[in-house]
């Protein structure tokens, strides 16, 4: 059984060791240490150059998947801006507050992304009922959903993750993600029957420029994609 690695990049750098390291697609974001934002249309320009495919994530903002109209507006805009670059797909989601998806919203945006792939990003994961969700989901022509299972990790929600799996019946990718390392993949996906699996493989980084955490232009304990780590990974599934 072959199974896919989508590696979640933020960085040029990051990009670079995520495709030397054998990633078999990109989900391409900004931000990661709080979750993934839009990534730049630069860097999107690189992705885009890049042998394997990336989907760009399509968030504004920090915070919940509770979106604004104006809010939307601007996803709707980031989603032409991904099909200008050349990219594969978008990453989306939205959630009412009682974390129901928000389909009124969602259709809007895959609308908007009509002829790209379509990935449903962990809002499943705050949704009272995953398998209702992932029903909607596959209404909504969505390709991919990436999910721990409700839980903080994939580990954690292995069983919710299998559900998922079981509910897709080749349907949908169900995309394994969050806590994945080399060291727990095999486990995961013997316990799953997933056959996509998504991680950060980051390791930590050091900024040439010490005094910028202390002015407040980088966080302590800042990490970026590793081709090692994205190598090990790699080959525990193969």
């Amino acid at each position: 059984m072959s199974i896919l690695l989508e590696v979640c990049v933020d960085s040029p750098k990051g990009l670079l060791a995520a495709v030397a390291g054998g990633a078999d697609r990109i989900e391409l974001c900004a931000a990661l240490a709080i979750g993934g934002l839009t990534p730049s249309p630069g860097l999107m320009a690189l992705a885009a150059r890049q042998p394997c495919p990336s989907r760009a994530m399509i968030r504004p903002r920090v915070g919940s998947f509770v979106y604004e109209l104006r809010e939307v507006d601007v996803m709707l805009g980031d989603i032409d801006a991904v099909r200008t670059a050349g990219l594969a797909g978008v990453v989306i989601g939205a959630n009412h507050p009682n974390g129901e998806l928000d389909m009124s919203v969602l259709r809007r945006l895959a609308g908007q992304a009509a002829g790209l792939e379509i990935a449903l990003h962990r809002a499943i994961d705050l949704t009272p009922d995953p398998l209702a969700a992932l029903d909607l989901a596959i209404e909504l022509g969505c390709h991919t959903v990436l999910t721990s299972g409700g839980k903080l990790t994939a580990a954690e929600g292995a069983e919710m993750i299998a559900a998922l799996q079981v509910r897709a019946a080749g349907r949908i990718e169900i995309l394994a993600g969050s806590g994945v390392r080399a060291n727990n993949v095999a486990a995961l996906i013997a316990a799953t029957g997933v056959t996509a699996v998504h991680g950060s493989c980051g390791a930590p980084v050091i900024d040439p420029e010490p005094r910028a955490a202390e002015f407040g232009f980088a966080l302590s304990g800042a990490r970026d994609t590793d081709q090692s780590e994205v190598a090990r990974l790699k080959a525990a599934i193969t």
